[in-house]
């Protein structure tokens, strides 16, 4: 084969300036042919080393994760009343307009009710009358208790001379004065019985004046609670019906609103529920304030909605400084759960492959090892390993694909990206 690539080159050097060009074309092919396959003769198997693949790393370093969520919806009064009138009555004195605020105990209006009125003044009467008819029932009684110890005495003395001097004092004496006793003191506990019905008489006309003063106190609105007032139904002069009856198309005065305290009623989801517990902390953000508020989670429905698998939530938010208004869109962010000083790796260097998660660690001489972990808290961008990695040790986070363990491979560090950080170092 030698001795024909050197007879194909001495043709080549020699006859390529007289050949025409279809055969030198042939020439050309068939060369290329033969010296191929000299190539494949005269080389050796001999290659250089494949290189060693790069792969990007990252040490398990200790952090604290948690995990959160975030719900949305409309801040609300921790409490919110329509107030009504007790009474009905006309509108006497209004002392409250939109956002006035007041205290609780504060009179807000005024109502005047004629009819009220005039039964006090009735019942005071009663209750006069009633205290004279005491006062005479009291002389009354007086009179007959003194009838009594007098014919009481004398029937005591004529019975002793009957007894100790028989004959001196006729039995006919002593009988009709011992009925004359009788009578007087029947007629003293007749008089006692009067005066203790007069004096309950007496009781009944206070007590309905007591009543009555009761309905007439309720002619000053006053505010239940300290708030600001939100909106006003009411005028001067107006007639407003009592709102004690559920057929009666009454109004109320005024809209009062707690505006101290708030609560942001949220559905948590059902698989969150768990993560539920009264007093736990809440970031609350309002984005039209620009602001976050700190909220505690107060109460709870312990229910799960069929409708919407959701369970009610109400998130307590203090507002001293009265810059939360009724109605704001707010953002609450639940914190979930919560891991301390814990190994944690990226995401990424995680593999799982059905309940089994392993990831590649590099040892000392960057030879991959393909370890089996516990994953414990997962968040977007770090997992924290229960068990299975020491802290320092090099883990791989680029793309597995190609790799196998005892591979010797370059680390390279790389730089985690977190587009949605929810871990806290």
């Amino acid at each position: 084969m030698t001795q024909d690539c050197d007879r194909y080159d001495k043709a080549c050097s020699c006859g390529a300036g007289t050949l025409s060009s279809r055969a030198l074309a042939a020439l050309v092919a068939t060369m290329a042919i033969t010296l191929a396959s000299c190539s494949g003769k005269d080389s050796g198997p001999v290659q250089a080393g494949a290189p060693e693949p790069t792969v990007g790393v990252s040490g398990v370093v200790r952090k604290s994760l948690s995990r959160h969520v975030t719900l949305s919806s409309e801040l609300v009064p921790f409490q919110e009343i329509d107030v009504y009138a007790k009474e009905s009555g006309y509108v006497k004195k209004l002392d409250v307009d939109y956002g006035t605020r007041v205290k609780a105990g504060q009179v807000m209006a005024i109502l005047e009710i004629p009819e009220l009125e005039a039964q006090l003044q009735e019942d005071e009467a009663e209750i006069k009358n009633a205290a004279n008819q005491v006062t005479r029932v009291q002389h009354e009684l007086s009179r007959y208790q003194a009838q009594y110890d007098a014919l009481h005495l004398q029937y005591t003395r004529l019975n002793e001379v009957f007894q100790s001097q028989p004959g001196i004092v006729a039995q006919q004496e002593v009988d009709d004065a011992q009925a004359k006793d009788l009578a007087a003191s029947s007629q003293v506990d007749a008089g006692q019985a009067t005066l203790e019905a007069t004096r309950s008489q007496m009781s009944v006309a206070k007590a309905k004046l007591s009543h009555d003063q009761s309905l007439f106190d309720y002619s000053q609105i006053t505010a239940p609670f300290a708030g600001v007032i939100t909106d006003r139904y009411a005028n001067l002069g107006t007639l407003v019906q009592a709102g004690t009856g559920s057929s009666t198309q009454a109004m109320p005065i005024v809209r009062l609103s707690q505006d101290d305290l708030f609560r942001l009623v949220i559905p948590v989801p059902e698989s969150y529920v768990q993560y539920i517990h009264i007093g736990d902390h809440v970031d609350v953000r309002v984005p039209s304030l620009n602001h976050t508020f700190p909220g505690k989670i107060a109460r709870f429905s312990v229910d799960v909605r069929e409708d919407t698998r959701t369970m009610h939530t109400e998130v307590d938010i203090p507002n001293p400084k009265r810059v939360l208004l009724p109605g704001l869109y707010a953002e609450a962010e639940l914190n979930l759960e919560e891991e301390h000083n814990v190994p944690t790796v990226p995401v990424q260097a995680l593999n799982r492959e059905g309940e089994k998660t392993t990831v590649f660690v590099i040892d000392g001489n960057h030879v991959l090892e393909d370890r089996t972990v516990q994953v414990g808290l997962l968040t977007a961008s770090d997992a924290a390993i229960a068990s299975g990695l020491n802290d320092g040790e090099q883990v791989v986070v680029s793309d597995r694909v190609g790799l196998k363990a005892g591979e010797k491979v370059t680390p390279h560090g790389v730089a985690i990206m977190h587009y949605h950080e929810e871990s806290t170092q």
